[in-house]
């Protein structure tokens, strides 16, 4: 019995041993297939909150982008004119202009004698449209629906325009006509442009909206400023500076 007992132990031993290498192996053979097995293992997908912060910045970068070019587009030749007859008006002193003046003399038809003395005999109304015919014929002035000046004697009506002036008078009695002309050249009728002076309603209108687009225009502009200016160091300082000047000047100088 001992010599089978003693014989045994010598095999169960080994078996034992290679048992344990085996389990060994298969986990040394786990631990270096691991890191091969995750990395085929695909990333968990990012949350909506991580997702959403950076489309949101496209979404609103794309806007401002299109905003920007749109309001640049409506509102560029209007700005070339406005900012080069800020310049002429700023130095309106220096630019020589002479106005070139022009007066004629009229008659009326009879009939048109008629209508004027059923016309109203005082207060302000536009002339008969055949009336305005007449004039634009004779003497080159449309007037248009301005106002007339109408009292016993006479019919006065002024037609200003950008640039320049105009009057016309008219004798109720006899129909003669009186007219003036003044033109003051190219850069007086940008200017009077630019300050919407006898200019009409439609370019009222027009001033406007092209005020609204550059205001457009200057604030999407300063969002985009912002949304870049991690990138280019030197915006604030330039916006700083750009907005310190005028102040200064205002604060300062003004009166210099």
């Amino acid at each position: 019995m001992s010599l089978g007992t003693s014989g045994s132990a010598p095999h169960d031993t080994a078996v034992e041993q290679q048992a344990g290498d085996a389990a060994t192996a298969r986990s040394e053979s786990a631990v270096v297939s691991a890191p091969r097995n995750a990395a085929l293992r695909p990333a968990p997908p990012r949350s909506k909150a991580a997702r959403n912060p950076k489309k949101a910045k496209q979404f609103w970068l794309k806007q401002l982008h299109s905003w920007h070019w749109i309001s640049a587009a409506i509102s560029l030749a209007g700005m070339f004119v406005f900012a080069i007859t800020g310049i002429t008006l700023n130095h309106a002193s220096s630019i020589a202009a002479e106005p070139i003046v022009v007066t004629q003399s009229a008659q009326l038809p009879g009939s048109l004698i008629e209508r004027l003395r059923e016309a109203p005999v005082s207060g302000n109304a536009p002339l008969p449209e055949s009336l305005r015919a007449e004039l634009d014929d004779t003497v080159g002035i449309d007037a248009g629906t301005t106002p007339a000046e109408w009292s016993e004697a006479e019919v006065y009506v002024a037609v200003p325009g950008p640039g320049r002036d105009a009057w016309i008078s008219i004798d109720r009695a006899s129909g003669k006509i009186e007219a003036e002309r003044t033109d003051r050249g190219w850069v007086s009728f940008f200017n009077d442009l630019h300050k919407g002076r006898n200019t009409g309603t439609a370019w009222f209108w027009l001033i406007d909206i092209l005020a609204v687009a550059c205001v457009v225009f200057t604030f999407t502009g300063l969002l985009l400023l912002q949304l870049h200016a991690r990138h280019r160091p030197s915006t604030w300082p330039l916006v700083g500076l750009g907005t310190a000047i005028p102040l200064i000047i205002i604060l300062f100088f003004m009166h210099l």
